[in-house]
């Protein structure tokens, strides 16, 4: 089963307690489509500028990322910088270079069309609601959106939202878009909006999926340190997406167990804990599908009763 994951492709710098890194490999395209090719084929849809390096792209192909929907053009590659606090749950963002980003309109290769899952990163919700519609073959979509988008192009959003699967956010999005300040009557009110699944993300805290009348809470894998929480994120998107589509599963009707959907976000939490081990995708260097499947039996041990 394919996946196609439609986000940016960029170059982070980032500082954090552990060091600094000015140029690395990031965007939210990368870390979904490197945590999800740990589970099921991922095709890209990004854009990238002539100074993309070969060393990215074999990185890349060396996970059997399919780069057909890469594009490449004349200028720089989207560029972003930031710098942690202490403790790393809140980061400050020194520069936002858009470049050739800033003109990004998807375009999916025909054979791109047809695959089942989708998942949409942090891009403007007409291009969201653009890619969607292209599909035509879709069993799973959703994605993921941001404040600005929540606050200046909410109709907008409301409008894509509508045909989601599923949607991704963190807990201070969800209170935004929803207007309440409860988690659990936030995910009642968005899911009313259209997604049948809500996986609210909490950072070092873990994550709650919300599906009608049920909800599943995970907590936070604990790291002896976390040297960099760039990404981790888009790598929960990535796991959470990747093993539902290794299992074949499709959220439109009741074909998948409670158990499966908690399932897939203990392997989103699974794949954004390792995310944090190093900077940047470092860790997606030598990572190995039995440590993901050890760290799952983790999660299982300490969080039953």
């Amino acid at each position: 089963m394919s996946l196609v994951v439609v986000g940016s492709v960029a170059y982070d710098g980032v500082e954090t307690p552990h060091g600094r890194v000015d140029r690395m490999l990031g965007g939210a395209a990368t870390y979904i489509s490197l945590a999800s090719s740990y589970f099921t084929k991922t095709r890209i849809v990004a854009v990238v500028g002539d100074d993309f390096a070969q060393e990215d792209t074999d990185l890349l192909l060396s996970h059997g990322i399919d780069l057909e929907g890469l594009e490449r053009v004349p200028g720089k590659t989207f560029f972003w910088a930031g710098k942690y606090s202490p403790d790393m749950n809140d980061r400050e963002t020194l520069q936002t270079d858009l470049n050739v980003f800033a003109n990004f309109e998807p375009k999916l290769p025909p054979r791109y069309l047809s695959a089942p899952y989708l998942l949409l990163g942090n891009i403007q919700p007409k291009l969201q609601k653009m890619v969607r519609s292209q599909m035509t073959n879709v069993q799973l979509a959703g994605g993921d959106t941001m404040n600005f988008w929540i606050a200046d192009f909410r109709e907008e959003l409301l409008a894509t939202i509508r045909d989601w699967d599923f949607l991704l956010i963190n807990d201070g999005e969800a209170k935004m878009l929803s207007g309440e300040t409860n988690l659990k009557k936030a995910a009642r009110k968005i899911l009313d909006m259209g997604p049948h699944t809500l996986v609210i993300k909490r950072g070092e805290y873990g994550a709650m999926l919300f599906r009608g009348d049920s909800y599943f809470v995970v907590p936070g894998y604990l790291l002896d340190s976390v040297f960099d929480p760039t990404g981790a994120g888009d790598c929960f998107a990535g796991g959470f997406i990747g093993y539902l589509a290794q299992q074949g599963f499709d959220l439109k009707g009741d074909h998948i167990s409670r158990g499966d959907l908690s399932r897939a976000v203990i392997y989103g939490s699974v794949m954004g804990s390792f995310c944090c081990e190093k900077f940047g995708v470092e860790r997606f260097r030598t990572l190995e599908r039995a440590e993901i499947d050890a760290r799952f039996e983790e999660f299982r041990k300490f969080t039953t009763f």
